[in-house]
């Protein structure tokens, strides 16, 4: 494999004209951005449906495992079919911030749009709608209900909704499919907007040359139709409540720990099942991406699991994961396909070893490097310390900024990364630059820049800050911010290092 470069932005961070990143010309231009900038991939976050409140909106926390978000269906697109008019949806009030997206104002908005865009669309006659429910229906069905029933118990989360409903009885489920007809229809049609335009703009990418990255969370929402409609495969009580929780023990991000609270896996049944969920579940992330990185790759060697009902993530002990057998059952069933094992925090040599006997890219990230001073540069996450089977970040979405990193950085730790460039000279506000050289010049065969680090912006567009609430997938580009200025700077970076895309060499 060549080496090779990528840029990091989430769909939800494209300067669209709507609110919100999505399916719409910026993300098709972006594309072209890509390609003439060199580029190879364009990695984004999970492309699920998130939840709505003060502490969601979060990508990590989603209504279903296979279902696509619907704010990121293109209205352009709607426009163009016909089904709505530009009158009326540039008549809506999504936010008054080009580089902030206002989900209170999607939320209360968006969805009436959609709603109106249904209400003139004659699906019931649509071939390619029906082929698409029935291709889709072993995950489309329960998700489409879960979401209807949701709706109709005004968003409240399924274990607050009737015993009968709530525990997925039969004659319940039958119910509410005949008295909820429409909106479990709208919702399906909502999937199969978002299906037809993702698919669209991903082959419009791959003949660029530009292949997609995406990335699936280890773990699922509990409140989501994967967890209501399957609990079989969650440790849960019997009344279908968590027994224990995931989440991640104290560590830089945070003093108490991070409790994310999804409900973990009961492996025992999985491993009876020969994994089929998990299996089931890759099969379709490639159906979408080119490349999955699966977040939190550790727990499947071990996961940290707190008792339900803590407050913090401080009491939590770790518990062996399915290991090196469920991958082998994946390559069994599905052959070989390009995955990143995204193993950052407590790494132990038996996730090492894992890492290693499946053969994934691992991850580095940079202001890893220099988190602590080590006088025999042993910190594996230095560049010449790692080899080529591996995928180097500047820093993925959970990080500071190039420049933010730099500019809250203690003096010393600025002299220790000096020294390691060899350089005393660059002014401490273009020493990013070094930093991101440093970074594509690096031995990982495969380079990936969040976008922000190319534009030098500073931590007030930060994607995520671990353990707060209310200011996180917020961040977009605003229009023009991507230039072709930019684009020629990012382009003959990648040319320099060795890491231009087939096409643009």
């Amino acid at each position: 494999m060549n080496r090779s470069a990528g840029i990091l932005l989430p769909i939800f961070s494209l300067p669209s004209r709507y609110g919100i990143g999505c399916f719409d010309q910026a993300a098709y231009d972006f594309v072209d951005w890509l390609a003439d900038a060199g580029q190879t991939y364009w990695q984004i976050l999970p492309l699920a449906p998130t939840s709505y409140g003060p502490s969601s909106d979060s990508p990590y926390q989603s209504y279903s495992a296979f279902a696509g978000n619907p704010y990121f269906i293109s209205l352009e697109a709607l426009i163009e079919e016909g089904v709505l008019t530009k009158e009326e949806c540039d008549a809506v009030d999504f936010g008054t911030k080009a580089h902030d997206v206002d989900y209170d104002k999607l939320h209360e908005h968006r969805f009436k749009l959609l709603h109106l865009a249904y209400e003139r669309s004659d699906i019931s006659k649509n071939p390619d709608y029906l082929k698409f429910v029935e291709e889709n229906h072993w995950w489309l069905a329960d998700y489409a209900l879960f979401m209807a029933v949701k709706t109709f118990f005004k968003e409240t989360g399924w274990c607050t909704w009737p015993e009968d409903i709530r525990l997925h009885w039969g004659f319940a489920l039958d119910y509410y499919r005949e008295t909820l007809y429409f909106d479990v229809e709208f919702q399906q049609y909502l999937q199969y907007q978002f299906f037809k335009q993702w698919r669209a703009l991903k082959t419009y990418a791959n003949d660029k040359g530009i292949q997609i990255v995406g990335d699936i969370p280890i773990y699922v929402s509990m409140d989501s139709a994967d967890v209501w409609a399957h609990p079989e495969l969650f440790q849960l009580d019997d009344q279908n409540m968590p027994t224990a929780v995931a989440g991640c023990p104290p560590d830089s991000f945070s003093a108490t720990g991070q409790l994310w609270g999804n409900p973990l896996y009961r492996w025992d049944y999985h491993k009876n099942t020969g994994y089929e969920w998990w299996i089931t579940r890759i099969w379709h992330s490639f159906q979408l991406y080119d490349v999955v990185r699966i977040d939190h790759f550790r727990g499947f060697d071990e996961y940290y699991a707190i008792p339900y009902g803590s407050e913090t993530a401080m009491n939590g002990h770790w518990e062996p994961g399915p290991g090196l057998e469920l991958f082998s059952c994946m390559e069994e069933k599905l052959g070989w396909h390009p995955v990143i094992a995204e193993d950052l925090g407590l790494i132990t040599d038996s996730v090492r070893k894992l890492v290693r006997d499946t053969h994934f890219p691992n991850m580095k990230v940079i202001q890893f490097a220099f988190e602590t001073y080590d006088r025999n540069a042993q910190n594996e996450y230095l560049p010449h310390n790692f080899g080529e089977n591996c995928v180097v970040y500047t820093g993925p979405h959970d990080n500071e900024t190039l420049v933010g990193w730099l500019e809250g950085m203690d003096p010393e730790l600025k002299k220790v990364i000096r020294g390691y460039l060899c350089d005393e000279y660059t002014p401490d506000k273009k020493l990013y630059r070094s930093v991101l050289a440093l970074t594509l010049r690096s031995n990982a065969r495969t380079c990936i820049v969040p976008i922000q680090d190319y534009l030098g912006l500073d931590n007030s567009c930060r994607t995520n800050q671990p353990s707060t609430v209310k200011k996180n997938w917020r961040w977009r580009l605003k229009p023009g911010e991507v230039t072709k200025a930019l684009g020629r700077d990012v382009f003959d970076l990648t040319r320099r290092f060795g890491r231009l895309s087939e096409k643009a060499r």
